[in-house]
């Protein structure tokens, strides 16, 4: 009876929400701002859903976040001009797809800190490929994107949004699902139980990809101008590393929840705070760490505890 109440909250809890994103733009439709606030929430959500996709069951750290974001900026860039915006940001997903796969069947039988250094240089290696590509053969650095409205640009991230849900929801409770808990547990039982590890670690970090690649596409349609680094700027590595564990792994909810605090905080700091605003994301990391080892997850976990046993727990 409390499951089934309980899955019947979060139902109408997930139904009011998604009400919420529906309606938003009818509400603060005057504040371009506000709508490419939100959708930027949206983009970190999605970044960080995505990661945890794949790095959460396995353990595998990647940092190629920003290498699989900039194709999808890169795509809309070449594209967006030529083609319809649905078919721009699809390209840019699949592209991501493609060179995550391609990149995962040779690297991902590296191991540790061997895989998340080949991710950190991969995205240099592709930055600095481009940079060199626009400088020494098309002679300019960089290319104009045609902007939608922001209205356009959020419903796209709500979209995308959605579709990383549902698939993480789908991946976690498929045969892929239970294969990658098997493979982080370990790998050498999960291949002797008949699993192709590797192709298992390379379809799933292919298709995190592909949503990196969507957002990268999609959200690129807010500037006017892109340029390498812009496009694979190596923060959008790090920081659903952060908001992973910020919000935590272990449930669907944890890594939404994470980010959509850690880019609030982001926004508050980088506005009040311009000079010192990294300063006070480290000091907010190492009190998570301290006091919170499990992020928001495991505070929230503990309160639902504390309240299914009606006593409280000892620190």
């Amino acid at each position: 009876m409390k499951i089934r109440k309980k899955r019947y909250g979060s139902t109408v809890l997930s139904f009011v929400l998604l009400m919420m994103l529906i309606l938003l733009p009818v509400f603060i439709s005057s504040s371009s701002y506000k709508l490419i606030f939100v959708a930027n929430i949206l983009m970190y959500v999605v970044l960080t859903v995505s990661w945890a996709m794949f790095s959460g069951p396995t353990g595998y750290i990647s940092l190629a976040t920003s290498a699989f974001f900039g194709v999808g900026v890169y795509s809309t860039a070449l594209l967006s001009a030529e083609l319809p915006l649905i078919f721009v940001i699809l390209i840019g997903g699949i592209a991501s797809f493609c060179l995550a796969y391609l990149v995962g069947s040779v690297t991902l039988r590296l191991k540790g800190m061997y895989f998340t250094m080949f991710t950190f240089g991969l995205v240099e290696l592709i930055r600095n490929l481009l940079h060199w590509y626009e400088v020494n053969i098309t002679g300019t650095v960089g290319r104009m994107v045609i902007s939608p409205d922001a209205t356009t640009i959020y419903y796209t991230m709500v979209c995308i949004f959605l579709a990383v849900l549902l698939t993480s929801y789908l991946i976690k409770r498929s045969r892929f699902g239970l294969a990658l808990q098997g493979i982080g547990e370990s790998e050498d039982a999960a291949a002797h139980t008949g699993i192709n590890v590797t192709r298992v670690k390379s379809v799933i970090f292919a298709v995190s990809a592909f949503f990196m690649g969507l957002t990268g596409a999609a959200m690129s349609l807010r500037w006017s101008y892109v340029d390498p680094t812009m496009a694979f700027d190596i923060s959008r590595s790090f920081m659903p590393v952060l908001m992973a564990i910020f919000g935590g792994m272990g449930h669907l909810y944890a890594p939404i929840t994470g980010a959509a605090v850690f880019s609030i905080l982001e926004e508050i700091f980088t506005t009040k705070f311009p000079y010192y605003y990294m300063l006070l994301f480290g000091l907010t990391m190492l009190l998570v760490i301290r006091f919170m080892p499990l992020g928001i997850e495991g505070v929230i976990e503990r309160l639902l505890r504390r309240k299914n046993t009606g006593y409280a727990e000892k620190p």
